[in-house]
């Protein structure tokens, strides 16, 4: 397995402060082996072992600490010098009242503490106002083009582009490079997708009606790259008399957000310098999931190629949005140390209609900030200051 360079880069500083490190992340994206290479890399700064202690919530044998109580208990019972300890809780969100501990530790032991957990609110609640500018938080996301290249070791140009056409249809879901064949990938991914739904979606919120939340994901799925029309979605459903209502809606989607199954952005206006409200998009954490849920359906390269640049740019860090300009739709406007960068994605420019689409998006944006068009095109359609760059090249350039 790969060292995560470009996550362990940014907590590493923090490895002895008492600031407690959050590590977020959908189900199964590598968050366990991330917690193991932090623990290795403490072990080599000559920490004694018994003064560092991990705890997964998932392993049955730790049933038994499933309340904050619990949890206090046994962390005491394992204190035994003055030294600092390090405690690794993973997927703490199976301890009730989980954050009564975390406050009580860092308040009365000598201890640095790293939490993960499979639900973006995992700080929404009374940790963060316990809390409050003590914590610093890391959110982790599926492999990325460039780290399945290192994994792989791939060095010549075609393997590369046969990987890249893998990471298009199967996503980046680390364990799923485990499995060779595409039954026993698409196993895998059928079986995560079930285990998010039933641990992180139904068993939290108490839903009762799955099968309308996966047909809502489905909806979603089959429907890539579109802004968001709850309208529409009704209407779609109303001729498969299925009775919804908006609210339902929301619901679903909130708790597709909450279990990171998905990312919702929204849409910038570039002149008026605002977000629109109402306008959003829903983007994939992984392709391979969409791939589970899609079935027998049409793939949608273009817009697949639009969730990989999507996923990508938050990797490097950006904020994102869908750039309004006057009307006219910018894929992605990122944003990083108050700098600003536009994007366009298209499967192909070979077309001269979608070459100047794609190009033509940026007339009228009057500021000097990098514009980028992405494509599979080997052949250079830069024009006019904006930049083509082809998806392979783009997505193994150098970052952290």
């Amino acid at each position: 397995m790969i060292k995560r360079e470009r996550y362990l880069t940014k907590i590493r500083e923090f490895y002895f402060s008492d600031i407690i490190k959050v590590i977020t992340g959908i189900r199964r994206s590598g968050k366990s082996v991330l917690l193991k290479q932090i623990i290795e890399e403490i072990r080599n700064e000559n920490v004694d072992e018994k003064n560092i202690i991990y705890i997964n919530f998932e392993d049955v044998s730790n049933d038994s600490i499933n309340n904050y109580q619990e949890l206090n208990k046994f962390i005491k019972s394992k204190i035994t010098n003055d030294k600092k300890y390090f405690l690794f809780f993973d997927e703490i969100q199976l301890v009730d009242k989980w954050e009564k501990a975390i406050n009580s530790f860092k308040a009365t032991l000598n201890v640095s503490i790293f939490i993960t957990g499979s639900n973006s609110k995992l700080l929404a609640g009374e940790l963060a106002t316990l809390l409050s500018g003590r914590y610093v938080s890391f959110k982790i996301t599926p492999f990325s083009f460039k780290e399945i290249v290192e994994l792989k070791n791939l060095k010549d140009k075609h393997s590369i582009e046969e990987a890249f056409n893998d990471y298009l249809m199967w996503g980046g879901m680390p364990q799923r490079f485990e499995y060779k064949s595409e039954e026993a990938r698409n196993n895998y991914l059928i079986d995560l997708y079930n285990s998010i739904i039933l641990k992180d979606v139904v068993k939290r919120n108490n839903i009762s009606n799955v099968f309308l939340f996966e047909r809502i994901m489905e909806y979603l799925v089959t429907n890539p790259s579109q802004t968001f029309s709850p309208k529409k979605m009704l209407s779609e459903f109303e001729k498969e008399k299925i009775p919804i209502s908006t609210k339902t809606v929301y619901e679903c989607l909130d708790y597709a957000l909450s279990a990171m199954i998905m990312t919702k952005i929204s849409s910038y206006d570039i002149r008026g310098k605002r977000i629109l409200t109402r306008k959003d998009k829903y983007y994939l954490t992984d392709l391979g999931l969409g791939q589970v849920i899609n079935i027998n359906k049409k793939t949608q390269f273009g817009a697949y190629l639009e969730n990989i640049v999507f996923n990508e740019l938050v990797n490097r860090g950006y904020n994102v949005n869908i750039g309004n300009n006057n009307g006219k739709e910018i894929d992605f406007v990122a944003t990083k140390h108050n700098q600003k960068e536009y994007y366009q994605v298209a499967f192909t420019l070979a077309d001269k209609d979608c070459e100047e689409r794609e190009f033509g998006a940026y007339n009228h944006v009057e500021d000097n900030y990098p514009k980028y068009v992405i494509s599979t095109d080997k052949l250079d359609y830069s024009q006019n200051g904006i930049i083509h760059k082809n998806i392979i090249d783009w997505l193994l350039e150098p970052y952290l």
